[in-house]
């Protein structure tokens, strides 16, 4: 069975790098401190927590939503300005894990969470440079993937305006060599 994932564009294809304009989208979100692997487990608990029936929807009854890929981590500055919530370097130990959830859903049907340290959360069509690749992801990976990235966007003069993001789109026991990961980076279009 597929799995919903994120609708998006495809506008300029090089090598494993994708120019990709992405329609609005709902998210189940959570920050949860702490290195990597450790956050982004403990994000996954929570959040699948939520789509997996710990939430109150409004009928009344607790509902479970589809799994959709994939899972996304972001490193998350100490401050945020809610009129601009990206930033360029990680600061703190803390990070944003989300799902996408199912496109059926818009913020009057999702149910509620009954975690508080879970919020829904509305993200607007967004313009994200994409790099693909496999394989497993510590930091060091990740690292090395964003400067990768980075240095794509920099020699094609594009302005990155976000925090690099890092999608994966495989359960754990899925083969190194056979999953997916990107690393995604919002970029200015005008």
């Amino acid at each position: 069975m597929a799995i919903d994932e994120p609708s998006y564009t495809v506008l300029e294809k090089s090598g494993d790098v994708e120019l990709r304009a992405y329609d609005p989208m709902i998210v189940a979100e959570t920050l949860v401190p702490g290195a990597m692997d450790s956050a982004s487990n403990q994000g996954f608990r929570l959040i699948a927590g939520y789509i997996f029936g710990k939430n109150s929807a409004r009928s009344g009854e607790a509902e479970k939503i589809s799994m959709t890929a994939p899972v996304t981590l972001q490193a998350v500055p100490e401050k945020i300005d809610m009129t601009t919530p990206v930033t360029t370097e990680k600061v703190g130990e803390q990070w944003r894990v989300h799902f996408v959830m199912p496109s059926e859903y818009s913020m009057d049907t999702l149910p509620v969470p009954d975690n508080p340290a879970v919020r829904l959360r509305e993200v607007p069509q967004a313009h994200y440079a994409v790099l693909r690749f496999s394989g497993l992801v510590n930091e060091k990976k990740r690292a090395a993937k964003i400067a990768e990235l980075r240095q794509w966007l920099k020699a094609r003069n594009i302005t990155a305006v976000g925090a690099p993001e890092l999608a994966r789109y495989n359960p754990p026991w899925t083969l190194p060599f056979l999953r997916r990961n990107e690393i995604m980076i919002q970029y200015q279009t005008d």
